[in-house]
């Protein structure tokens, strides 16, 4: 063997000592994350608020004066579990179209492979069915399997964590009580090394740290209601914080807007809103009432929720309490405005030239003028306004160009039970009219958005519509 091999030789093998090294210091520090707490009353900001159900008991305190007067302690126990699940938007992750609920088997891609979701009936062999609430804790609070495999974090535990005790045993009382499905999981599909699962305790010492949310007392109980559904169960984060190469969150940005990976929408930022761009939604978009209405019907007077989103209100925030709706508006309407990226900063201050303004003018004259008007204002919750509507004016555009070419849905809602729907202009579009006429409502009434290429438009051409 040479010099310069046996060197090479000598430097893996050190890399290699001080890989399973720091790997068993991290299994030692997982070792000592924390037992399993006893349960006992829950806070104020955690549990189910008191107008979600009248069957649904808020505490133990609660749910020991409903035993006292007869009610089972065990269905209320259920029925809260089952309101918790909802907020956590499980069944949307958990369930394939057309098969029981729950039973997992949804693909999860990734940039680093595809996963998928696991089976959450109480079917004994292939969902939880022989998991006590300790092993169902360890998922949700530190991210381990119930024969201690590390979970990948594409099963937002990095949020869950700050779930309490109390709430998570609620949440497994419920899905216990479902009926059995014999569905097995699919083996993931990840590409090497993102298959080594060792590797996640590394990826985990870097970026994990558990933790059930801590109030700020200081705020109320409104305020931190809000943060622990945002921060915890509703996982907000998991798309609307940008992540790095990596895929861990930048916590230094959190909510502040991100590519959803793989998928290929943005979710936009949820913090106040710059003043610039409160400007431009004419004040609109600051006004917690019109949050609550969005999140709770899919749309309001100056926005529609359509892309992944839709799929989150109708499964879950049209069916959360008045109360929860608030506080998450409380919450979120508090955040600091977060300074825009540079790039963003220099996309935005790409001019659009007149011969894109004119030619985009009229596409949106021929086609788009008749329901949303030629001022841009719209017709009510009917059909969106487009002057001053940040969604057209986020960086990148790629939901304005996916509605464009997909068309837009809002979610069937109680709210909004028979929701109209904008047709897809695909087959009437070539690239460059797409981007020609999604720059000029990115720049007409007063928006101020970056120039759209053609290029941009046909990435999207192919992304799947969902």
């Amino acid at each position: 063997m040479s010099r310069a091999a046996r060197t090479t030789a000598a430097v893996v093998g050190a890399l290699l000592v001080l890989a399973i090294v720091a790997l068993g210091i991290l299994a030692a520090l997982g070792l000592r994350e924390g037992d399993p707490p006893a349960a006992g009353a829950a806070p104020a900001w955690a549990g189910v608020p008191a107008d979600a159900s009248a069957e649904v008991s808020r505490s133990a305190a609660a749910a020991a004066a409903a035993a006292a007067a007869g009610a089972d302690p065990a269905e209320l126990l259920r029925a809260r579990g089952a309101y918790l699940a909802r907020a956590g938007n499980c069944v949307g992750c958990h369930t394939v179209r057309g098969q029981p609920e729950f039973s997992g088997g949804r693909p999860v891609p990734t940039p680093f492979g595809t996963l998928f979701s696991t089976n959450l009936t109480s079917d004994p062999a292939h969902g939880i069915g022989d998991w006590t609430a300790d092993d169902f804790w360890r998922a949700l609070h530190l991210g381990k399997s119930r024969d201690g495999r590390l979970l990948y974090p594409a099963f937002p535990y990095t949020d869950y964590t700050r779930t309490t005790r109390e709430d998570a045993d609620a949440i497994f009382a419920y899905l216990r009580s479902l009926p059995a499905a014999a569905q097995p999981t699919p083996p993931a599909q990840m590409r090497f090394p993102f298959d080594q699962r060792w590797m996640l305790a590394l990826w985990r010492g870097l970026y994990f740290r558990p933790g059930v949310y801590a109030p700020e007392p200081a705020r109320g109980d409104v305020w931190n209601r809000g943060a622990y559904l945002v921060q915890g169960l509703g996982h907000c984060g998991a798309c609307h914080t940008p992540r790095d190469w990596l895929g861990a969150p930048q916590s230094d940005r959190a909510l502040a807007g991100g590519r959803i990976p793989v998928l290929d929408w943005y979710a936009p930022g949820l913090g106040a809103m710059p003043v610039r761009e409160a400007t431009d939604a004419g004040g609109a978009a600051d006004d917690p009432h019109a949050w609550v209405g969005l999140l709770r019907n899919g749309i309001s007077p100056t926005a529609v929720i359509v892309g992944p989103m839709a799929e989150v209100v109708r499964n879950s925030l049209q069916h959360l309490a008045p109360s929860d709706l608030r506080a998450i508006s409380t919450y979120l309407q508090s955040l600091p405005p977060m300074p825009a990226a540079p790039a963003v900063v220099a996309a935005r201050g790409t001019p659009v030239s007149t011969g894109v303004m004119a030619r985009g003018g009229k596409l949106y004259a021929d086609h788009c003028a008749d329901c949303h008007g030629r001022d841009g204002q719209g017709a009510g919750t009917a059909y969106p306004r487009l002057a001053g509507n940040r969604a057209l004016t986020d960086e990148p555009a790629v939901n304005a160009i996916r509605i464009v070419l997909n068309g837009g849905f809002a979610p069937g809602t109680h709210g909004n039970p028979r929701p109209y729907g904008m047709p897809p202009f695909a087959p009437a579009f070539d690239d460059q009219q797409a981007a020609d006429l999604v720059s000029y409502v990115r720049n007409a009434w007063g928006n101020r958005g970056g120039a759209v290429q053609s290029y941009e438009v046909n990435r999207y051409r192919s992304a799947p519509p969902d």
